[in-house]
């Protein structure tokens, strides 16, 4: 077997939900075009959405929120559910199983007729949509404890689109906070490598409701003053949230080649990795655990820093988030090349914030759509570097504005790795 096929995975298929985009089509034009994807609500539609008014009087409050648009529709007969049973179903599990069906569908693998076993790897948020909608409503104890357990559970998603859909793979529900979606591709990649499937439907959802609502900023924490996130910018104070779902469908390179399935992308690494104690509290990462699983992904995957001409952050455009984050990436780059200002960096987070469990894959179906039109879309609201983040003397720059990303020599130039750094 050829060394440029074997232990490679290739992304045959992706479906979306993001804030302003319902597919990756629409996801890359707002990409491509700039666009920020985030709702500034007003103060009758936030005292509508039942918003206290103290709170809308309290000059901390931020009226913004990245929204995904008709969360409440579902075609419950299409997917076998009763209309009770989908009324006491979190819409995060509802739109996870349309894109999972819509992936299979958008790559050509109809599970009847699939020659293998298809598993899934994905994970959910907490479910709001229990606590704020169903505790209240007189479906709740009509339908009963188990079933809407089983609708608002996290530990449901996978197993009941493994069951909607008949997939016969492992079905994991994965919960790492927001490392979730990227943790689930790597251990879809590794049951694929380990063949214990043939395909596999990985990614994440997180969908808070009610959706119509802002947040308080706290001097310090991870929430933006105004409702904008600036990765790496000398401005930057934090993010804000949103809800989205994204799922890519996973296939052996060299099973994907031989079939003839539309290749999007490979992965030829992915490493994880966790802090331990070794931070200065808990929602702290540390460059030093950041960095030994970035080296691992490269180690891994057989890339030289050099080959690597773009990187997608986690970029929070939090002080503290933002700095170990470059000093993790620099102390992995300079270790092997003395380059500067030669790799790009971004964050989908400067479009439509921090997307919780579904995060990781917003920026990985990003990175693909990217290599597809070999284009780098900008991150947005960069004007000045983060004096303390050194990126002046290293080897990335910042990619503020849309520029062409040619193919390379080399293999690793048009691929791409994967790495997720947990707490």
């Amino acid at each position: 077997m050829s060394g440029e096929v074997s232990n490679r995975i290739a992304i045959v298929g992706m479906a979306c939900r993001f804030p302003g985009a319902r597919n990756p089509e629409e996801l890359w034009a707002n990409l491509r075009a700039g666009v920020e994807s985030i709702r500034f609500f007003s103060a009758p539609e936030l005292r509508a959405a039942g918003v206290p008014p103290e709170q809308l009087a309290d000059p901390r409050y931020v009226r913004a929120r990245a929204v995904l648009s008709d969360v409440e529709l579902f075609d419950a007969p299409f997917f076998g559910f009763s209309p009770r049973v989908a009324e006491v179903t979190d819409p995060q599990q509802r739109i996870f199983l349309e894109c999972a069906w819509e992936c299979l569908e958008r790559a050509g693998h109809d599970p009847e007729r699939s020659r293998g076993e298809i598993g899934v790897f994905a994970g959910t948020g907490l479910s709001t949509y229990l606590l704020s909608n169903l505790s209240r409503s007189p479906t709740f104890a009509a339908v009963g404890t188990l079933q809407t357990a089983i609708g608002n559970r996290t530990d449901h998603l996978a197993p009941m689109v493994a069951y909607k859909l008949d997939l016969r793979g492992p079905a994991v529900t994965v919960q790492t906070t927001c490392s979730t979606s990227l943790v689930a591709v790597h251990l879809g990649c590794q049951s694929l490598l380990n063949y214990e499937c043939d395909m596999v439907l990985a990614g994440g959802v997180s969908i808070e409701v009610p959706q119509q609502a802002g947040y308080l900023y706290v001097d310090g924490g991870i929430g933006s003053p105004d409702g904008h996130c600036r990765p790496f910018d000398a401005a930057a104070q934090g993010t804000l949230s949103g809800s989205g779902c994204g799922v890519v469908l996973l296939k052996r390179l060299e099973d994907a080649l031989a079939d003839g399935d539309a290749v999007h992308a490979v992965i030829l690494g992915s490493a994880i990795n966790n802090d331990g104690a070794q931070k200065i509290g808990y929602t702290a990462p540390s460059d030093d655990r950041q960095a030994r699983v970035i080296a691992v992904a490269q180690t891994v995957a057989g890339a030289h820093p050099e080959s690597i001409s773009y990187v997608e952050t986690h970029g929070t455009a939090t002080p503290l988030g933002d700095m170990i984050e470059i000093a993790a990436l620099d102390r992995v780059f300079r270790a092997k090349t003395r380059r500067r200002a030669f790799c790009a960096l971004g964050s989908v987070k400067s479009n439509f914030g921090h997307l919780d469990t579904a995060a990781g894959v917003a920026g990985l179906i990003k990175t693909v759509l990217a290599l597809r039109h070999r284009e780098i879309p900008p991150t947005l609201h960069f004007e000045r570097p983060n004096p303390e983040i050194g990126l002046a003397d290293g080897p990335f720059f910042v990619n503020a504005a849309l520029r062409e990303w040619p193919a390379g020599d080399r293999s690793e130039e048009h691929t791409s790795e994967l790495q997720s750094h947990h707490d």
